[in-house]
């Protein structure tokens, strides 16, 4: 199925700006959506709902006054512990933006509710049953969380997870799961997804909220700096070494029977306050740099993949 219309608008990269924790915010989105890809946050970057609230009307704004720009989306964590859910849903359906991602449960509360404004609702998945649940609830699309992400992650291969959802599922696709090169998108594209998901890539862009440490950091890192762990979030994610030893925990012996809690994601007390995420991609990031360069780059190199011979499928 192609991607929708209303995504494809100004589109001119298969890929989707990864939401991430203490990454995304209204800046990278503007940049993200000016430089022809779709940009995302997510709702919890935002620490209080009226923060939310001023960030999503100075997108809508900003893109709005930009001709060039390609669409954006708000990520929306939809676990039971989220207290917050129902506050950022209404204001997501007042700024109505084109795309809502929901991650960590069942999009079902807020589909009927994005379809209403004619939005549309992309589940976030980490497995092939999560897969078929979001296909039932309505979605317009899945996002495949491959092995590999940064942030919360799945134990799935890329090439593996799309083979076998496509086996029941026609709509867009998202793979994500260190997808940092244009290469790699269009490789995703081979697979059978419609769009890449870019997270890692872009963390040390110079629109991102990541601290100058956490962009230093994953300019120096390399994948074998990264951690697989549920002793942060109480979910499988992947972390930075470094930025564990920094906080205080013991990279190879880590709590693994943390429960999730997703409410009041800024709290003091937050296990994932001062540890910083990213995929196994890191490798890739030698520099901080506008993200219109990272995304001009991976746009070379997506046009050569394409012409290379095999590549044209």
């Amino acid at each position: 199925m192609p991607i929708p219309p209303i995504l494809r608008h100004n589109l001119r990269l298969p890929v989707i700006a990864a939401p991430m924790f203490l990454v995304s915010g209204p800046d990278m989105v503007i940049a993200a959506a000016r430089a022809g890809i779709i940009g995302s946050l997510p709702s919890p970057n935002a620490r209080t709902p009226e923060i939310l609230d001023d960030w999503l009307a100075r997108i809508a704004a900003a893109i709005a006054a930009s001709p060039e720009a390609a669409g954006w989306a708000v990520n929306l964590v939809v676990h039971p512990s989220n207290t917050r859910l129902a506050a950022d849903l209404e204001i997501v359906v007042r700024h109505r933006p084109p795309l809502v991602i929901t991650a960590l449960g069942s999009p079902a509360r807020v589909v009927d509710a994005v379809h209403g404004y004619g939005g549309r609702v992309f589940a976030d998945v980490n497995s092939v049953g999560f897969a078929r649940k979001a296909a039932a609830a309505g979605v317009d699309g899945l996002v495949l969380v491959a092995a590999g992400a940064g942030g919360h992650t799945g134990a799935m291969a890329g090439f593996a997870f799309v083979e076998e959802v496509r086996r029941f599922w026609s709509g867009p696709l998202v793979l994500g799961g260190a997808i940092t090169t244009g290469r790699a998108v269009r490789a995703a594209e081979i697979l059978g997804a419609d769009l890449a998901y870019v997270g890692t890539g872009l963390i040390a862009c110079a629109e991102s909220l990541a601290d100058p440490a956490y962009k230093q950091m994953v300019v120096e890192a390399g994948g074998e700096d990264i951690v697989l762990s549920r002793g942060i979030t109480g979910v499988p994610a992947n972390w930075l070494r470094a930025s564990l030893i920094a906080a205080g925990h013991d990279p190879d012996n880590m709590p693994e029977a943390r429960r999730p809690d997703f409410a009041d994601a800024h709290g003091e007390a937050k296990a994932w306050k001062n540890v910083w995420s990213a995929g196994q991609g890191v490798g890739a990031v030698d520099a901080v740099e506008p993200l219109a360069a990272i995304i001009a780059r991976i746009g070379h190199q997506y046009e050569a993949a394409l012409r290379l011979p095999g590549f044209d499928i």
